[in-house]
């Protein structure tokens, strides 16, 4: 999510220039219900990076007879924020783009009204973390990696970093930009990888590596991956001088879709040995005006129709068990078996301990 994710949202978002998506209809559309009336449009409320193939909207029109209206709010921590502010008098039915980095944040607030969605037995047992409750149903997966320009490891006859403590190695001193974690999605993860791979006691000594190494630190995946990072083609138009950036497993793809005319093969690659996983989840909001619409809505997300169109247009992998992905995905993408994870608990109880000490670290 982020700028989230999630390229996988925060890519596609850069790439198009993601405008509100709604689909047949408006907020006028009621429907006679019993005492009074009964809206016909359910309000989404989600990250910046949100899409969804207008035919795949129009389908979900067709068969709940319910128009999405699609509202963003910002990256995926802004839109948890704005949620939060407007908890018991919500701007939509919906919220997507809550990830495991931030989940604790919206269900300590009590955002969600329980739903069990209808298919949730086809989504995968290891991302439903709230399976007990129902507060908020899985609907993709990503994961948070180090990208790299292959050209500049090409040209300099180096071997691209793979792991963590390769990027700390001389032999990539000032080569790596990264992005806070206390404002940026994709930061976090990677902060939350590092603690994963190096423990509570050992993450600080790495990040201190990370600094002697001469590793650059901006505010967001927008101004990391699209004008520092030298192998997207963002930064190559902004002259970019980092060939490693912290962005997506699913970036490459990206890379491939876009240009004109599209590669062989994709000028960027991951460092698999870096990525965080993360997953993103979408809830009924607590104080929603359209709940039977809002719970429609969730059940189609997890839905075969849906899942299958969001890896070409959020990048982001399906939850469900029998997803098909698109060729051009899964060839220029990157999979990775074994991605490093934080449990939510553990998350909701250091990660604004880990952000402050992290900001002591590196920033100052």
């Amino acid at each position: 999510m982020s700028t989230t994710k999630k390229i996988a949202v925060g890519t596609l978002a850069a790439a198009l220039g993601v405008t509100t998506l709604t689909g047949c209809g408006g907020d006028s559309d009621k429907a006679s219900g019993d005492g009074g009336t009964k809206s016909k449009t359910v309000t989404l409320v989600s990250h910046d990076s949100f899409n969804a193939s207008p035919a795949v909207l129009k389908e979900f029109t067709k068969q709940t007879g319910y128009t999405v209206k699609v509202l963003k709010s910002g990256d995926a921590g802004e839109a948890v924020n704005k949620a939060v502010l407007t908890k018991g008098a919500p701007q939509g039915d919906v919220f997507f783009g809550v990830d495991n980095t931030l989940l604790s944040r919206a269900l300590d607030n009590g955002l969600f009204e329980p739903y069990e969605a209808k298919g949730l037995d086809q989504v995968q047992d290891a991302v439903q973390l709230d399976k007990d409750k129902h507060r908020v149903t899985p609907v993709d997966s990503g994961d948070i990696c180090v990208n790299y320009d292959k050209k500049y490891f090409a040209d300099k006859k180096l071997a691209p970093p793979q792991t963590f403590d390769d990027l700390a190695e001389p032999a990539y001193k000032d080569l790596l930009v990264v992005e806070n974690p206390e404002r940026s999605s994709p930061g976090l993860g990677f902060l939350l990888g590092t603690a994963a791979q190096y423990g509570d006691g050992g993450w600080q000594d790495y990040w201190k590596k990370l600094k002697a190494n001469g590793v650059k630190v901006v505010d967001s995946w927008e101004l990391a991956y699209n004008q520092e990072f030298s192998g997207s083609a963002g930064g190559k138009k902004a002259k970019g001088d980092r060939p490693l950036v912290v962005s997506y497993a699913s970036s490459p793809p990206v890379e491939v879709l876009y240009a004109d005319p599209r590669p062989a093969e994709a000028p960027t690659g991951v460092s698999t040995g870096t990525c965080f996983r993360q997953t993103e989840f979408a809830g009924l909001l607590t104080g929603a005006k359209n709940p039977d619409g809002g719970k429609a809505l969730i059940d189609f997300l997890i839905s075969e129709k849906f899942q299958e169109d969001m890896p070409l247009q959020m990048f982001v992998n399906p939850v469900i068990k029998n997803a098909t992905l698109p060729e051009l995905f899964t060839r220029h993408g990157a999979t990775v078996d074994k991605p490093h994870t934080v449990a939510p608990e553990k998350i909701a109880e250091n990660r604004d301990q880990w952000i402050q000490s992290w900001s002591s670290l590196v920033l100052k």
